[in-house]
């Protein structure tokens, strides 16, 4: 089921938006396999299987491509594949002989998709990093905090996921699509800096005119305005507030009981500090329930903010099916959503030891092949 069904995808075992970029391939209907280490890498942040959920919703076999019975049944399923996904630092798929010159010769239409956070090139391009170091190279780091404070983190969300794993699936996407007219496919080189910094476009723009300065928390987008800003509540728990717009900024002040007679100008940045601590004397006299009766489907640009557990629950999410339970794991659904296309439920993470080979191969070749890759070793 989903869009996706018929691609084929090989995806060589990372961490991170590798494995998150090959989750989205399969979520929307793909078949992708993951090729498996042996021996477990130890990189990356420790956690059970079935918890690891950018595993999902694929099957993973374990092949030692230190053997040469490896390296070959892995060229069997790329010369199958309409695309292959890796991590590794630069030159070590090369190095092991799939690299993108022996994968053409055996499939001159793969899309090889290659994922690291510095980029095949460039003096950074083999030093070790992880999202952290990446954004913070862009410029975004810098950008994000509270005024006087440190750079705040946003989780592993901007470098690992947005600026790594999205733009890996779009640029395979591209490519399939450009070696469906042309007949010849290319090396997708995907680093999360260069993704990271196109995320930052728009934030360039206003810098380059002059619209935010570099110190945080003092433009209208980073904590700075009063009308783009969170706010406790009585019961401690906080909301959200980003009326940006005039007409939904006099919405916002008239359920804030707050009259718009001698008040300075909403772009006045002088006196957004004491509009900032006017606002938060409001807030803290509800508590984030009261807050939502008041506010929460208005034009006032509103919204609780909620915990990873609470979110699953709130009746915007539980009608559109935002979120499912699967093996009692709460977890997204697939995104985005499509109309006539439907999407299977994701399928929990399994290890590569779990599933025979026979039955994870079945969709790749037939039984005479399969039977004599694992007679000959190829497959672990």
């Amino acid at each position: 089921m989903g869009p996706l069904k018929g691609m084929k995808v090989v995806e060589m075992a990372g961490i991170g938006p590798g494995p998150f970029c090959a989750s989205l391939f399969a979520d929307l209907g793909a078949t992708v396999i993951r090729i498996d280490r042996p021996v477990p890498s130890g990189l990356g942040t420790p956690r059970p299987l079935e918890f690891n959920l950018a595993m999902r919703s694929r099957p993973a076999i374990k092949v030692n491509l230190k053997k040469q019975e490896g390296i070959e049944f892995a060229m069997t399923l790329i010369e199958r594949a309409d695309a292959l996904i890796e991590g590794f630092r630069p030159g070590v798929m090369e190095r092991l002989g799939l690299g993108p010159e022996d994968c053409f010769t055996r499939n001159p239409k793969l899309v090889f998709g290659r994922m690291t956070g510095w980029g095949q090139e460039g003096p950074m391009a083999n030093a070790a990093g992880h999202d952290l170091n990446y954004i913070a190279l862009t410029g975004a780091l810098h950008a994000t905090g509270q005024k006087n404070g440190p750079p705040t983190f946003p989780m592993n969300l901007l470098g690992d996921f947005g600026g790594g794993a999205m733009y890996l699936a779009f640029g395979v996407m591209s490519a399939i699509y450009e070696a469906q007219q042309s007949g010849k496919g290319q090396v997708v080189d995907c680093a999360m800096v260069d993704g990271v910094a196109s995320l930052m476009t728009s934030i360039y723009g206003m810098f380059a005119g002059g619209l935010m300065t570099h110190e945080r928390g003092t433009n209208s987008n980073d904590s700075g305005a009063h009308f783009y800003n969170v706010y406790e509540c009585k019961d401690g728990e906080w909301v959200s507030i980003a009326a940006i717009e005039p007409k939904f900024y006099e919405e916002l002040l008239g359920y804030l009981g707050i009259s718009q007679s001698n008040l300075p100008s909403q772009r006045d940045r002088e006196h957004w500090p004491k509009m900032k601590a006017l606002f938060a004397s409001k807030f803290i006299t509800k508590t984030r329930e009261e807050w939502r009766t008041i506010m929460e489907g208005t034009d006032a640009c509103f919204a609780p903010v909620l915990t990873a557990s609470e979110a699953p629950e709130h009746p915007h999410f539980k009608e559109r099916g935002t979120f499912v339970n699967v093996a009692g794991v709460p977890q997204p659904l697939a995104a985005p959503l499509f109309s006539r296309t439907k999407l299977a439920l994701p399928t929990m993470p399994v290890s590569p030891v779990s599933i025979a080979p026979s039955d994870i191969l079945g969709e790749w070749m037939d039984d005479t092949e399969i039977e004599e890759i694992i007679a000959n070793g190829g497959v672990e």
